[in-house]
C-alpha cells in the first residue's frame, strides 16, 4: 500500500485537528481545513516576515493545499512536516482547501503563507486577469513542482469517449475555486460546449466525482492532478473507469490562454485496467508564496525540496518530477528572489 493510499477521502471545510499519517517515513503534522469562520491566529498574522517571535518561539506557517483525494493534500503535508523538522524557528502546517483558484486568493489575503497552484491559475491570478480581473496577487514563484494532467474521467455505462460526447450529460467541471473548474471550463468552450447550457453541471471535488460516478448521478468529472491520483486509483480497481483524451484542445487553449497548457499522456497502466496511454492536456504546478516573504526564507524553502527530495517522493510518487536544472523556469510568473538566489540566477 502506498502512503497516498492510506488518506481519507472525506471533505470538508469544517477545521480538524490531529495528525495524518502518510508513510511510514513522514508523519504529517496538522493537515487541517481553512475554517469558515474566525481566523486562527497564524492566518490573521501570517510568517511571511522571517521573525521568531518573542521568547524565540516557532513561527506557523500556513499552506494551502486541496482536497484529501488529490495529490497537493499529502505533499503538503509531507512538506509541512519538512519545514517544521529542518527549517529553525518555523513550524507548519498542510490546510485543505478547494485549490487553486482558492489558494491565491488566501495568498493573496495573507490567510495562508505558501501555496500549491496549477500553472494557468497563477499565470492569471499575477496579472490580475480570468478568476482575478481587476485584483492582480502579489505572488512569487518557488518553482515547478510537477504536472496537472487533466484526468476527465467517465463512467463504462455512459458511453462517453469524446469530450464532445458530454454535450446533455451530467457532469463535473471541478469545485468552485479550483484550477480543475478552470481548466475544465476551458476544455468545454473548446469543444463548442456551453458549460452552463451544454451540460448538466455539478462541482465536485475528486472523491465527491468519484462516489457520484459510482452510484450514477453523474456521468464524468473533470480531475487535474499528478499521477496517479488516490481517488482514482481506487475507483479504477472496479473497472468501470474510462480516460477520456483531451490533447486535442492543447493548441487552442495554447493561442488563447499561454504556453502553459501542455499536450501530456497519462501512461498506460497508470491506473487499474487502463491497458493504453491516453493524450490529455498537462499543466504544470508551481509553489507560490506572496511577494512579502522574507527572501532568506524562500532560498530555505526552495532548498528543502531539492535536498528532500526522496523523503517527498515517499509522500506521493508525483514529486518525482522535482528538476532542481528546470525548476526555475517558470515563464508565466515571477520566480522569488530567493529562489532564484538558490537556482544561481
Amino acid at each position: 500500500m502506498s502512503a497516498w493510499d492510506l488518506l481519507p477521502l472525506s471533505r470538508g471545510r469544517a477545521r480538524a485537528a490531529g495528525t495524518v499519517l502518510v508513510s511510514a517515513v513522514l508523519v504529517l503534522s496538522a493537515c487541517q481545513p481553512l475554517g469558515e469562520g474566525e481566523e486562527s491566529a497564524a492566518a490573521s498574522e501570517p510568517a511571511a516576515s522571517g521573525a521568531t517571535g518573542d521568547g524565540g518561539d516557532a513561527q506557523r506557517l500556513s499552506i494551502a493545499t486541496g482536497g484529501t483525494g488529490g495529490v497537493y493534500f499529502p505533499l503538503g503535508g509531507g512538506l509541512a512536516e519538512l519545514i517544521t523538522e529542518n527549517i529553525e524557528g518555523y513550524t507548519a502546517t498542510a490546510e485543505e482547501t478547494n485549490a487553486s483558484v482558492d489558494n491565491m486568493n488566501l495568498i493573496g489575503s495573507g490567510q495562508s503563507d505558501i501555496a500549491f497552484v496549477l500553472g494557468d491559475t497563477a499565470s492569471d491570478a499575477a496579472a490580475g486577469t480570468g478568476e482575478f480581473e481587476g485584483g492582480a496577487i502579489d505572488a512569487c514563484a518557488i518553482g515547478i513542482l510537477y504536472t496537472n494532467f487533466t484526468q476527465l474521467v467517465a463512467s463504462a455505462d455512459s458511453g462517453i469517449t469524446t469530450v464532445a460526447d458530454l454535450e446533455g450529460k451530467r457532469v463535473s467541471v471541478g469545485e468552485a475555486g479550483s484550477g480543475t473548474e478552470t481548466i475544465g471550463l476551458r476544455v468545454l468552450e473548446a469543444a463548442g460546449i456551453d458549460p452552463d447550457e451544454g451540460i448538466e453541471r455539478a462541482q465536485l471535488g475528486v472523491a465527491e466525482t468519484v462516489d457520484a460516478l459510482r452510484d450514477g448521478t453523474l456521468d464524468a468529472g473533470f480531475w487535474s492532478g499528478g499521477l496517479p491520483t488516490g481517488a482514482l486509483v481506487d475507483y479504477a480497481s472496479t473497472g468501470d473507469m474510462v480516460i477520456v483524451p483531451t490533447a486535442e484542445y492543447a493548441p487552442d487553449l495554447q493561442e488563447q490562454y499561454g504556453d502553459y497548457y501542455l499536450e501530456s499522456e497519462i501512461p498506460a497502466d497508470t491506473y487499474e485496467n487502463q491497458a493504453e496511454a491516453v493524450q490529455v492536456i498537462g499543466v504544470p504546478n508551481v509553489l507560490v508564496v506572496s511577494t512579502n516573504m522574507d527572501e532568506g526564507l524562500q532560498e530555505q524553502l526552495t532548498a528543502l525540496l531539492f535536498e528532500h527530495k526522496d523523503d517527498l517522493v515517499a509522500v506521493h510518487p508525483a514529486a518525482e518530477e522535482l528538476d532542481q536544472e528546470t525548476a526555475g523556469d517558470v515563464p508565466f510568473m515571477d520566480v522569488c528572489p530567493g529562489a532564484q538566489t538558490f537556482y544561481g540566477s
